[in-house]
């Protein structure tokens, strides 16, 4: 039997893998990257001022990143089976998903960022939970 590659859960799996790397880009590059991708200016000042806190969020922002693509990739074929995947597929998608449609809440009154970034960060974040599902439903039977 030959071996099909989910090639939306390859594109998920990068994704993901992006927005973690944008993530470590801000733990590297600092205030204006922070300003840059819309984490608010509370986060920028205080990586300015040295403090831990800014690397610590993202950090454990690029972990979660950093593991919901290794899910991609395993439900698309590329890497080993991981444990739990269906759920995990499950609770990805669906946070993808609440992200994109409640940023969209936030523009109107935006807690420190700009309404662009709320805007931008939901379309993304719905785009990336589209790929998810069709992903999702093209390997459902597999998973």
């Amino acid at each position: 039997m030959e071996h099909v590659v989910n090639y939306y859960l390859v594109v998920a799996g990068c994704l993901s893998g992006m927005a973690a790397l944008m993530h470590i880009g801000c733990i590297v590059f600092g205030a204006p990257w922070y300003r840059f991708f819309g984490a608010g200016e509370q986060m920028a000042s205080m990586a300015e001022q040295g403090m831990i806190k800014p690397t610590i969020i993202t950090s454990v922002i690029v972990v979660v990143l950093s593991l919901w693509s290794l899910y991609a990739f395993s439900a698309a074929g590329i890497i080993g089976r991981l444990p739990l995947m269906r759920l995990a597929l499950i609770v990805i998608t669906a946070i993808y998903l609440i992200r994109g449609l409640a940023g969209f809440y936030f523009v109107s009154s935006p807690l420190g960022r700009s309404p662009e970034f709320w805007v931008w960060s939901s379309v993304i974040c719905l785009i990336i939970a589209m790929v998810h599902v069709i992903g999702l439903r093209q390997q459902w039977n597999t998973l």
